[in-house]
């Protein structure tokens, strides 16, 4: 159905819905799977103790820093291939690809190299305490040293879902957070290594996801394999150029957002282990809640490409209103639920019963800003499909250190983690808020061929 976007072919309003499911719902599987991935992760090693469970949210923060400047870096090539293939310019993707994967490669070891090396640092930087700061630091090592798999896996995924073959990347994540589970039993509790232990799983699994996406990317897929013809891998300017224009935007966004993440770890350690450890798994549980948006944020990232690269403005703003819609009502779904079994789940994460307390009043604080966050995420996969960053990058960052960062470091002196749970709600709220104003103008705008 997609082919028929790229050729001009006329489709039904019901056609549109169910070309948004056919690309979102694997997109949503491959999250639940990592989701579930880091239930099994979180369940681990919260099995170990409160400090090992401290450990890994002591740096998970900045861990999704780096993932995000991987991600970026792969979305700023994947926009412009996804909007090459709309245009039916084969070709032109193929070799956008093959200078993605030689910029991918030097700045993800450039990366990987300084990861590296403030490893022995990082923890204690951001308040660790000594009973937590061994364990955080020998993670973060291995996951510094793992990021160029992680750039890999996030560029040819990319790639992939620009194409519109969302299924392959879902399949493999599924059976690779299976091999990650089977992993991490093996290394936390076979060989008794801990944190170490679940870290090197996750590093095992991506490598194997690596090599299948790889191969396919390289030798099956029909757009992009590029044994379809010889191409060189150098890097060209202009092309660079317009890859950097649309993810360096993004990337300073992860880098400022996630910078406030990390400010917010810093204001949470002060509460002390449990209250680091009932915040850690508290991010872990809510990812169950905005899986759909981001599967469905990234079709519309690849529907938006591409209608736009086949010149379709009137599918462009049809698409857009699809996508919102059901990303709004997948994540309203989702948090009624988590409001209701959250306390049911916990005690499969961890038998600490005052971190079960404690996260089970976050999340439910946490449930009333999920159709709002929905918004925000749907609308900024929107902007991204279009190579529309550096606004969305400002509402970001304005919404997180303007409004998040402020009234937590408020709150967190007379309401503790209460307070800073209340502060992540209230900014979600606002930003999906501000996310949809700016949407629906620009829907107008197309409407009138501006």
């Amino acid at each position: 159905m997609l082919g028929r976007v790229q050729q001009g072919l006329p489709l039904s309003v019901g056609e549109r819905v169910v070309l948004a499911l056919q690309l979102a719902v694997p997109g949503i599987l491959s999250q639940l799977t990592t989701i579930v991935m880091e239930y099994a992760d979180a369940s681990m090693v919260g099995h170990l103790g409160a400090a090992a469970s401290a450990a890994i949210g002591l740096v998970s923060t900045s861990t999704w820093l780096l993932g995000g400047l991987c991600s970026s870096v792969a979305a700023g090539f994947a926009v412009l291939v996804a909007q090459r293939i709309g245009a039916t310019e084969r070709a032109e993707a193929r070799s956008i690809l093959r200078q993605a994967i030689t910029f991918s490669l030097v700045l993800s070891c450039a990366i990987g190299l300084v990861s590296v090396g403030i490893s022995p640092f990082l923890p204690h930087w951001l308040g660790g305490g000594e009973d937590v700061c061994r364990d955080a630091s020998l993670y973060f090592l291995i996951f510094g040293a793992s990021i160029p798999i992680w750039e890999m896996n996030y560029l040819m995924a990319g790639m992939l879902r620009a194409a519109g073959n969302v299924k392959l990347p879902s399949i493999v994540n599924i059976c690779v957070c299976i091999l990650n589970v089977a992993l991490n039993a093996v290394f936390i509790f076979g060989l008794e290594m801990g944190v170490l232990g679940a870290a090197l799983a996750t590093s095992a699994s991506m490598l194997v996801s690596l090599v299948v996406l790889t191969y396919h990317v390289w030798r099956k897929s029909p757009e992009l394999a590029l044994t379809q013809e010889k191409g060189s891998f150098r890097l060209q300017p202009e092309t660079v150029k317009r890859a950097l224009h649309i993810g360096i935007p993004m990337a300073i966004e992860h880098i400022a957002m996630c910078s406030a993440h990390i400010m917010f770890t810093i204001i949470v350690a002060p509460l002390g282990t449990v209250a680091i450890a009932a915040n850690a798994f508290g991010i872990t549980i809510e990812g169950l809640c905005y899986m759909p948006g981001y599967g469905i944020g990234d079709a519309a990232t690849t529907l938006i490409g591409q209608t736009i690269g086949a010149r379709r403005p009137h599918l462009q703003r049809s698409f857009a209103a699809i996508t919102m819609l059901l990303g709004i009502g997948f994540m309203t779904v989702m948090g009624v639920l988590m409001y209701v079994f959250v306390p049911y789940l916990m005690p499969l994460m961890t038998p600490d019963a005052e971190v079960q307390a404690l996260t089970v009043m976050a999340l439910r604080i946490e449930a009333f800003a999920e159709p709002l966050y929905a918004a925000s995420i749907v609308a900024y996969g929107i902007f991204v499909g279009a190579g529309d960053t550096k606004v969305p990058c400002v509402m970001n960052l304005g919404s997180i250190w303007l409004v998040r960062i402020p009234m937590a470091m408020y709150l967190v002196g007379t309401m503790g983690l209460r307070g800073v749970w209340i502060a992540m709600a209230t900014e979600l709220c606002f930003r999906g808020t501000i996310f949809t104003i700016r949407l629906i103008r620009k829907q107008k705008q197309i409407r009138l061929g501006l």
